[in-house]
Formats: C-alpha cells, structure tokens, sequence
C-alpha cells in the first residue's frame, strides 16, 4: 500500500464525459481507495469559450451513477478553476520576474505570418520556441518600457513560459517507464491566456501542487504535455513533490484501428457516452450506457478490464474486488479496443444473479409506462424465466410482452408449416379441457393434460409443441411452455388457443 495517496479526475465542461474519460476517473478512484486515499473531482473550466451549458451537471450526474463518488469536489462543493483566477495570476508573476515567463503581445496575423514563414523554410514544426522568440513582439525582445506602456495602454497579451534552448527534461511513468525529451523540441506554451483566466497548463500544476496530489493518473493524450508541466514544476520549486504520473492508454476503435469517437458510436450504434446527451444548440440526442439498459456495476466492470489485466482469469468484479485487486503496474501500455460485445455479455451476466425483486422491478416498470396491470406475482414469475436470455432490462417486456398483451398477429412461418388439421384438432381438445381446469395449474399438471390427449390419439409431444407455442404466445420462442401455462393460468392459456384456432382457420391444411 502507498501512504499518502490522493489524487484527482480534471474533466472539463465542454461537452458530455466520453466514455474513456470515464474509465480515467474510474482508474483514479480504484487506485485511491486501493490505498486508503482520496479522490478528488475537479472541473477544469479555464477556457470559457468552449464551455457547454449542462456538462458540468452531466460529469456529476455520470459519475454518481456508476458509483465513482468523490471525496472532494461534490456537486455541492464544487472545485472549479474558473474560480481560483486571482491565485494562478500570483504564480505566474512569480515566473515573470524570475524569467522563467515572459508577456507576448503578438497579433494573430503575426503569429500566422510567424507560421507561415517557417512553413516557407521547411521548418516540420512551426512553433513558437527559443528559436523563433526573439523575432517577435515580446517581452524579451521589447524594453521594459515599452511592455508598461502597452501593458498600460491595455494592449492584449499572453504569458508564454520560457523553455529552456537545450536540455533534457526526464521524468517516471508508472505505465511507461522513462520518458525523455529535449527542451529544444518543446515550444513556449501560453500559461495565461489574454481574458486572464489560466491555460490547462499552468492550473493543473498549481492546483496539483496546492491540492497535494500524489498521482496523477491521465489519458494519454496529455503524455506530449508532461514534460512541460514537469518544467512548470522545477521553475516553481515544487520538483520534490511533484505527483508521479500514469498515462492510460488510449481507447481504441472495435477494429483496433484509431482513437474510439462518438462517429464510431453513431454509425454502428453502440454508446460512447455514460448516460443520454442532448446537445443544447443542435437538440442531437446521444444514447448512453444507462439509457441502452447498461447496468451500472456491468459498465463499470467492463471499463475496469479496457487496458488493466487482473493476471487472472476472473472476468467478473464488484467494485470491492476491483478495489482490492487493482494495481496501475498492471495497467496495459497498448491501446484498449473497445468490445462492445463483451459489454454486453457482462451485462447479461449481472442480469443473471439479479434478485428476483429487482429483475421484477424492471419489466413493471415498462408495463407502467405501457398501462398494463400485473399482479406481483405474475411479473416476479415472468421476469424470472426470462432472466437467462437477456442482455438489457427492456428485453424482457420486449419478449414476454405476449404475458400481458394477447397476441393478435402469429408467426407466419410456424402457421404455414405446423398448423395442420391434426394439430388443431389436439389444440382444441387441450383448450377445452384447461377451460374446464380450476387454477392455479402447475408445469407438471399442464403436461400431464397434454399428453393424455396425445397419448389418446397416438402423437408424439413434438408434431404439435411449435403450433401450441404459436397459438399461445404468437411467437416461435420464448420460455418454457409449461411455465408459460403456469404463469398464464389454464383459462387464460386455454381461450388463447380458442382465439388463434378461429383466426387461423383459413391455414388448416
């Protein structure tokens, strides 16, 4: 166990919480209450200009239904950077006037210029580095008179850091080992934008540092980034207790092919985003795991296995387990493809130990909204059979909806090829006794009348199941017959077939 651990997830609030960043929170949760640390929640909202209207609500409502709750940073007592500005100005004084950050005043047409010159000298990567400083409208090239003067004049301008011309920057990943890069690959990043509101850059070090973060543990997308902020860390004199950093590794496509979108989702009709999102300027509705009858505890397992190996061949964990077991060394370096058959064999999985009660509550709940009224009784036994041949909630209304609602339509190729004038007439006598029957009727009393009638006119159980299962249920599938009759009821069951016998008398052959 490591002592001291905390650590925090920094989404930001422009746009709904991807799937991937939610394995990211998840991760850093497993790892904190691994060892009996704390998580935090932290919403990065420094660049307003990209900010969305319900993301931020949308981050706690997802989290909250997985069960990845904060210890800091609740709905309630948010932790947002928009709110801190007055502290990351303090900081970047600080690397102005120990000339680790200089102002730039550059327009955009100059930067574009800037650009479009190196581009015209077959630079591979025009940026603004310590080669190309000293050509610009900065504070390193103009007197200080001249930078109070436009300072004062409200010119806009940006703080850059000033990244050393040739150094190594070093640091540990605990997924990757070493990683190394030479300062003169890296450009003079902007740390306060020109609104004064900070860059991702500069907060997440300062809030990192303030907040006592341990480990920082993030996608690997921010992996190019790190060395900078390893950088903003020795300039700040915080190199002796700066955060060990894990770079999770990307989600990927099914086909293993590119970095998993909401495209993907679309277009083959999986979720990519926890819960619904309705885009406020478009009105686009996006599906998420909870509305397409993911289980909460099935997406988090599935999540936990995209990129961590157990070194098992446990594939099923609740969260205590995952807890306990959950180790960042055994985290994958590769990219993770996104199986989204595999979630829902796992969602089928915690289907199958659901409680009674609680499957039940699932198929009341669509017979609410569809008007149907159900005993108890009669749903808990409906919901029961079905539970080995779902994979979401809905399915069973969808394929025991027949329990409730008679059928009035009947498979067509069942009709064609096993209603027969024999099996009708067996059909018949079978309806007419069960009528005559008191129930409740049990499987074993449901068979017993059957195959006496069949037993008298000398026909195997076979040449007639798939016409009584027709007659009954409307449908070629579905649980079992007998338990069918049971749940049904012998005088339900038994003018069900009377009712498919005079709608389908013009199929007898």
């Amino acid at each position: 166990m490591i002592k001291g651990v905390k650590v925090r997830f920094a989404p930001s609030p422009t746009g709904p919480l991807h799937i991937g960043g939610v394995r990211t929170a998840l991760y850093n949760y497993l790892f904190a209450k691994g060892n009996k640390g704390s998580f935090i929640l932290r919403i990065e909202d420094t660049d307003q200009t990209r900010y969305v209207k319900g993301a931020e609500e949308y981050i706690y409502d997802s989290l909250e239904w997985l069960g990845i709750v904060p210890d800091e940073g609740l709905k309630s007592e948010p932790f947002r950077q928009s709110e801190r500005k007055p502290l990351y100005k303090k900081y970047t004084d600080q690397l102005i006037s120990e000339g680790k950050a200089y102002y730039a005043f550059d327009t955009p047409e100059e930067l574009e210029a800037m650009r479009d010159r190196l581009k015209a000298e077959k630079v591979v990567m025009p940026q603004y580095n310590s080669q190309v400083r000293s050509t610009m409208k900065n504070s390193l090239t103009l007197s200080e008179a001249e930078v109070n003067g436009l300072v004062k004049a409200g010119v806009p301008y940006v703080v850059r850091i000033k990244v050393p011309q040739d150094s190594e920057i070093r640091f540990q990943d605990m997924i990757r080992d070493w990683v190394s890069v030479n300062s003169s690959t890296l450009d003079d990043k902007v740390l306060m934008k020109s609104d004064g509101m900070p860059t991702y850059h500069l907060a997440n070090v300062v809030d990192d540092h303030l907040m006592q973060i341990s480990h920082v543990i993030r996608g690997e997308e921010w992996l190019p980034s790190a060395p900078l902020h390893v950088l903003l860390y020795e300039f700040l004199g915080w190199t002796e207790s700066m955060p060990k950093f894990a770079h999770l590794p990307l989600l990927l496509k099914p086909e293993g092919t590119g970095k998993l979108s909401k495209r993907d989702g679309d277009k083959h009709g999986y979720p990519v985003f926890p819960m619904e999102w309705i885009d406020p300027s478009s009105g686009e509705k996006s599906l998420g795991f909870k509305e397409m009858g993911y289980l909460p505890e099935a997406t988090v397992n599935f999540l936990a296995l995209l990129g961590w190996n157990p070194g098992t061949e446990q594939e099923i964990f609740k969260m205590e387990e995952l807890i306990k077991q959950f180790k960042i060394e055994r985290i994958n370096k590769s990219g993770a493809k996104f199986d989204i058959e595999k979630a829902k064999w796992m969602n089928q999985q915690y289907l199958k130990v659901k409680p009674e009660k609680e499957l039940a509550e699932y198929l009341a709940a669509d017979l609410d909204k569809e008007g149907i009224q159900a005993s108890e009784d009669e749903i808990i036994h409906v919901a029961d059979g079905y539970r080995d041949r779902i994979t979401f909630p809905q399915d069973i209304f969808e394929m025991g909806s027949y329990f409730f609602i008679r059928p009035q339509e009947y498979n067509d190729n069942i009709v064609r090829k096993k209603w027969t004038e024999e099996a009708v007439t067996i059909l018949g006598e079978y309806a007419e006794a069960l009528i005559q029957c008191e129930d409740p009727i049990n499987q074993e009393g449901a068979k017993n009348l059957l195959e006496s009638i069949l037993e008298k006119h000398g026909i195997g159980m076979g040449r007639i199941m798939q016409a009584l299962r027709v007659a009954i249920t409307g449908t070629g599938t579905g649980i079992d017959l007998m338990l069918t009759i049971e749940i049904l009821g012998s005088k339900e069951t038994g003018e069900r077939i009377q009712l498919a016998i005079e709608k389908l008398s013009d199929f007898v052959k």
